[in-house]
């Protein structure tokens, strides 16, 4: 059996920085506009934990520090040149992605990412395992420690309901799966069972610490994930992104009990606890269950909102009727939505809203907390455009302007608009908190068609009011138009 080395002090003062670091990052992530510091802020954290974790353990003979801590060699872990090749290889892969990746399959790359954190936890929880002396996890008697055996079982149960469930998000946000919700029949009763099943293996696993229980525990964690993820409709894919962040970092949490990183621990914690706050914010921003939307659907009433666009009467406009009714505004309030996102048209919009400052109209953006595919989806795009920060704002802010606005420039945004969130009991969306467009004097609507409804599968009842003109068109289409009629 391999000894346990004692942690010399400076790795815990080094990882102690790392988590400092990883703090101040999500600070910093609060803010566009000190968005940019907590990156880089999270970034010299990572690379304090890694150097660190490799020095570590970095193959040597046995032996005492100066300090008087003992090395052993309790991992085996790959050669120094394995090491490196590992990480360039993940490098390139990340750097070459992150350049060719578009703004509008953010969502999906987040969810990939997801997918890999979980994998990881599973594949880490299975070599500890199968070699759990490499681990420095054993007792005199050569079998695993009984909390070892907790930690690893639930790090691989949360790791591989995270793969699974990523992938069946990343299907959905992809367009490779339906966006509607897919429920299938008793779908409440076969998650319970499948809970109460994990639950069980568990439990048998660290009483026995039988090979059938561990695998059957990890095979089950599989399949609930996709269970969990499936009967979630695409309104409340930002939840889901979310939530399932906060599974990945639950899920290096419980690896980093296992490899004893403290590193691991504390960063696995942040990420648990911040996403699991973030998916709670969203939940109440949108007027769902917490536990109904973690728990895929678990005690949602159906509804029966449309889903076909309604054939009613509309009025359409052009870009020079909107570029006409802006210049002669006062106040003009644009909301960005997903289309802009897929038509990339924030760089044109900023332009057209710079236009309009210079004929002296007061411009802000008006932004809800589920835009987009993903929290924070729009707030990333405008700052990707240099849109001022100081003019963007979030529902809460600036939903009581729309009364005063002269107009309301919506462009691409349809389910957080739609006033049947406010009316309509039987609709999806009933209840999510909706930006109050349809208050200012004139809604310009920038849709690429009549004929799409909104991801929450509905149609929008702000296109059929009289103070309402469409502008049918790719966004960044039309709002080219409009910039070329204001100039």
């Amino acid at each position: 059996m391999h000894e346990v080395a004692a942690t010399p002090s400076w790795v815990l003062i080094a990882y102690l920085i790392s988590g400092i670091c990883f703090i101040l990052a999500l600070r910093g992530l609060s803010s566009p506009a000190s968005s940019q510091r907590g990156n880089r802020l999270g970034m010299i954290g990572m690379a304090i934990a890694v150097v660190t974790t490799l020095i570590v353990h970095a193959p040597r003979m046995p032996g005492t520090l100066s300090d008087g801590h003992v090395i052993s060699l309790n991992l085996e872990l790959a050669s120094a040149g394995e090491i490196l090749i590992a990480i360039l290889i993940g490098a390139a892969i990340g750097l070459v992605t992150s350049r060719r990746i578009q703004m509008t399959a953010m969502p999906q790359l987040v969810a990939a990412f997801h997918s890999l954190v979980g994998m990881a936890a599973v594949l880490v929880g299975s070599a500890a395992f199968l070699n759990p002396s490499a681990f420095g996890i054993v007792d005199a008697a050569g079998s695993i420690l009984g909390v070892s055996r907790i930690e690893m079982g639930l790090g691989v149960a949360i790791g591989a309901i995270t793969f699974s469930g990523s992938v069946i998000a990343f299907l959905k946000l992809n367009g490779n799966m339906s966006g509607k919700p897919i429920l299938l029949p008793a779908r409440h009763w076969i998650n319970l069972a499948a809970m109460l099943a994990i639950f069980f293996f568990l439990f048998g696993f660290y009483d026995s610490q039988s090979p059938i229980d561990f695998w059957t525990l990890a095979a089950l964690s599989f399949a609930i994930g996709f269970l969990l993820i499936i009967p979630i409709g695409g309104a409340d894919m930002p939840v889901v992104i979310s939530m399932l962040n906060s599974y990945s970092g639950w899920a290096a949490a419980a690896m980093g009990f296992t490899l004893h990183n403290s590193a691991m621990i504390i960063t696995g914690a942040l990420v648990g606890s911040s996403g699991a706050i973030l998916s709670y914010i969203m939940c109440k921003a949108m007027n769902r269950s917490f536990i109904s939307v973690i728990a895929g659907g678990f005690g949602a009433v159906a509804s029966s909102g449309a889903a076909e666009a309604i054939d009613r009467p509309y009025k359409r406009g052009s870009a020079e009727d909107a570029a006409f009714l802006m210049k002669q505004a006062d106040k003009v309030i644009i909301v960005p939505g997903y289309g802009m996102a897929v038509a990339q048209a924030q760089h044109i919009l900023r332009e057209m809203a710079d236009l309009l400052k210079k004929e002296g109209v007061e411009v802000k953006y008006a932004i809800h907390p589920v835009a987009g595919r993903m929290p924070g989806h729009m707030n990333v795009l405008l700052a990707e455009a240099n849109v001022p920060y100081d003019e963007v704002f979030e529902l809460e802010d600036i939903n009581s302007e729309f009364a005063t606005a002269d107009v309301a420039f919506v462009i691409g945004a349809n389910d957080v608009t739609n006033p049947a969130a406010k009316t309509d009991k039987g609709s999806p969306i009933y209840g999510m908190p909706v930006l109050d467009v349809e208050k200012a004097r004139t809604v310009l609507f920038v849709k690429r068609s009549m004929g799409g409804v909104g991801y929450a599968g509905v149609d929008n009842e702000l296109f059929y009011r009289d103070n309402t003109m469409m502008l049918l068109a790719d966004a960044k289409k039309m709002v080219e138009e409009i910039v070329k009629a204001l100039g």
